[in-house]
């Protein structure tokens, strides 16, 4: 073969291998193994070669051997600003499509109570901001001030009021520090895609050497971002095509695991006609992680959130027997379905886990009432355009009828201010290709796409009720 690519996902539990022909635009086989993080990761990495060797029965010469990695939970952020509903939620934004897990946001001016809190979380990174560009310079350098006399020793990113910066430069003189872009140079103007590309630079020069992942390094060329990123990544690929190929348009990802329910969506969102957008401007390419709908981690407060009863109906079991099956899974955080209602019932955490993340993730849209009459006000992303909506990982491939999954992804009349999506295609991504789609994009972008686009699964109206294989 003249040209193969290995993309590698190190996860938290797996390490996931895909190899893929680049010029047949086709999967060559898939393999995974454990992800020995705690101990020595090159033996989760062998086992997961041998596997995709069993399965491709010889592994190819590789030309590009490209990694990923949420192992060790993950790229572990806080997020300091100003203001938490302005610079900390644009640092925030920041974190979060760099592809960290934020862990903690902090906003005004840090207390010994709030270094404290931040030394209990163990952040890999931590990103400072505040202030517009000539604005509010005091509480960050106050913020410096606390963080240099701190004992936090990991990696800082500075990404606020450029006019404190070398003030801010000399007070942090003792930590290492990475400085970019103001992520709020102006007042509810967002700027975030410098401190996305900072905080993953940090992530590949120091935690993947903190997290023992660089001890595979024989193993594969570069490890490029943080495993949400390079989802982000291919759901950008995917959207905006490259010159010369079209991609699908504006589209959301639904992703519903095991401990996360993570949406992504490339869209600007903007206000239709007549409607008034309220509040900090969305980014286009955003991604939100809900912490507590994890399908297994979070099992119990998806149903105290949807309610024992919605949940019983939509599994079609009595409200005793769900519990029964709930507390099943909440002891035994990895057991899977192993009977028809226990099937039934992840099917319908799944539903509801997706329903009420891309309800959080969405905007909505009220009437308010002023000197001049109502006037129809948005918050957060208008949706309802969106071209596409594609599903991915393994709650949604396992599920017996994903289409049903995913549907609760749409506008829906008992919600009728959310700005959810209306009429877009429904598309599974099977054989979980969005991260190494991200990955891939980096170095060879049209291979990438036109890779994605052979591989993901429309899901019409004959998928529905039909059992589907888990990959």
């Amino acid at each position: 073969m003249n040209e193969a690519a290995l993309l590698i996902d190190f996860g938290s539990t797996y390490t996931k291998l895909r190899a893929v022909d680049l010029e047949r635009r086709r999967i060559l086989g898939s393999g995974q193994g454990p992800s020995t993080v705690a101990t020595d990761i090159t033996i989760g990495m062998k086992a997961a070669l041998a596997d995709l060797e069993r399965h491709v029965g010889g592994l190819p010469r590789f030309q590009y051997r490209l990694a990923s990695s949420s192992a060790a939970s993950g790229l572990r952020m806080v997020t300091v600003g100003l203001v938490r509903e302005l610079t900390a939620e644009a640092a925030r934004q920041a974190a979060l499509g760099a592809g960290a897990k934020l862990v903690g946001t902090f906003a005004y001016g840090l207390t010994e109570g709030d270094i404290a809190a931040i030394s209990a979380l163990a952040p890999d990174i931590i990103l400072l901001a505040g202030g517009t560009d000539g604005g509010n310079s005091t509480v960050i350098l106050h913020n410096a001030r606390v963080l240099a006399q701190s004992a936090l020793d990991c990696p800082f990113v500075y990404a606020g009021n450029r006019a404190a910066v070398d003030e801010a430069r000399a007070l942090l003189a003792g930590k290492n520090v990475a400085y970019t872009e103001n992520v709020m140079a102006e007042l509810n103007v967002l700027n975030i895609e410098p401190a996305r590309a900072a905080i993953r630079k940090v992530f590949i020069e120091r935690i993947v050497h903190a997290k023992g992942i660089d001890r595979a390094r024989d193993e594969f060329d570069s490890v490029l971002m943080p495993t949400p990123a390079a989802v982000l990544e291919g759901a950008r690929l995917l959207a905006d095509g490259i010159p010369g190929a079209s991609g699908l348009g504006p589209l959301l990802v639904v992703d519903p695991g095991g401990a996360t329910t993570d949406v992504h969506s490339v869209a600007s969102g903007e206000p239709a006609a007549g409607v008034v957008a309220q509040g900090l401007p969305e980014p286009r390419v955003k991604r939100t992680v809900e912490g507590d709908l994890g399908m297994r981690h979070n099992a119990a407060t998806i149903v105290e959130t949807a309610g024992l009863e919605a949940i019983a109906a939509d599994a079609g079991l009595e409200a005793g027997r769900a519990a029964q099956v709930l507390a099943g899974i909440t002891r035994d955080f990895e057991h899977l379905p192993q009977t028809p209602e226990e099937a039934a019932f992840d099917q319908a955490l799944a539903r509801a886990a997706v329903k009420i993340a891309v309800r959080r993730h969405c905007g909505t849209v009220q009437t308010v009432y002023g000197a001049l009459g109502p006037v129809t006000v948005q918050h957060g992303k208008d949706l309802t355009q969106v071209s596409a909506v594609i599903g991915t990982g393994g709650g949604l491939v396992a599920s017996r009828d994903p289409r049903a999954v995913l549907q609760m992804a749409l506008a829906d009349p008992s919600e009728p201010f959310a700005l959810k999506p209306r009429a877009p295609k429904l598309l599974l991504d099977r054989e979980y290709l969005l991260y190494a789609c991200g990955l891939l994009g980096q170095i060879e972008p049209q291979a990438a796409l036109e890779l994605a686009l052979a591989h993901l699964e429309p899901l019409g109206e004959e998928h529905a009720h039909e059992r589907t294989r888990i990959a």
